[in-house]
């Protein structure tokens, strides 16, 4: 469920605790958490934490150990999460690493994972270089309008899929591609081709005044994340129509809020989200 507001979040709360400090140990219950680079665990013993870094919904730790500096990046995919020890834990047995910090407000950061659609990668600059540029597209909130427009202009095929193609565009899910397009008026199973640029500029404002003001809340506590700390997201309280199936538009227009199914359920309103060409 974390998208790129709730990592935004997590990478802000680690950075404000934990740079800085020294890595005591690296702690993996289970060896198949590790994407790639678990023969190199051992090496950040005694590494610094020196930077924080968010990528679409992963965190990345970048660790300095003897002029050398290597990665331990997390993917928080559909259930992961990373949390501060003094946060209890529910089901314990799906903390699989442990990072022990001296040093920091907090001795210790926890990756949780139960159901595994996420991994972690340990990696040198390299290898992130690779990785980014296998999993990644362009970030929603450093893209330009310019460079936007382009990217989906160059496209075809459906909107929404489109939005939550972690390759093109990194980061947005089925909670914020549902929420910028109502505020955008457009329907998600509109072609890409039929948008004109007015168009695609104004979604892509809508896009950045999203997910800043889902940042500000905290992201989006939908079912089961909470940042480090234990918080939970206050922007779910904000959402006009993700969940929301069988309310009344939020704009008044006599409709109600309809779920579509499909691979991600849409929510929508029939007459806000036409699917007739727009100007």
């Amino acid at each position: 469920m974390p998208e790129l507001p709730e990592a935004e979040v997590v990478a802000r709360q680690i950075r404000a605790r934990l740079l800085g400090a020294r890595l005591r140990d690296l702690w993996i219950g289970r060896a198949d958490i590790v994407r790639e680079g678990l023969l190199t665990s051992s090496w950040y013993q005694g590494a610094v934490l020196q930077s924080v870094q968010r990528f679409g919904k992963s965190v990345a730790l970048g660790l300095v150990n003897e002029n050398a500096c290597r990665y331990v990046v997390a993917e928080l995919g559909m259930t992961g999460l990373l949390l501060f020890q003094s946060v209890p834990t529910k089901y314990p047995q799906h903390v699989h690493v442990r990072l022990s910090f001296e040093g920091a407000s907090e001795p210790e950061l926890r990756y949780w994972n139960p159901r595994r659609f996420g991994r972690l990668s340990l990696l040198d600059k390299t290898g992130l270089e690779r990785y980014l540029a296998r999993r990644f597209g362009v970030d929603p909130l450093l893209v330009s309008k310019e460079d936007f427009v382009r990217i989906l202009r160059e496209r075809r095929g459906r909107l929404k899929p489109l939005l939550m193609h972690q390759q093109i565009i990194a980061g947005i899910g089925n909670i914020y591609a549902n929420e910028l397009l109502f505020r955008a008026g457009l329907h998600p199973n509109m072609q890409v081709s039929q948008l004109s640029v007015r168009k695609v500029e104004r979604l892509y404002e809508i896009m950045c005044e999203v997910l800043q003001e889902a940042i500000l809340e905290g992201g989006s506590s939908v079912r089961d994340f909470f940042a480090p700390d234990g918080t939970e997201g206050r922007y779910k309280r904000r959402h006009l129509v993700y969940g929301k199936e069988g309310q009344p538009c939020p704009n008044r227009c006599g409709e109600s809020i309809r779920r579509l199914q499909g691979e991600r359920s849409s929510y929508l309103c029939s007459r806000c989200q036409s699917l007739r060409p727009m100007g």
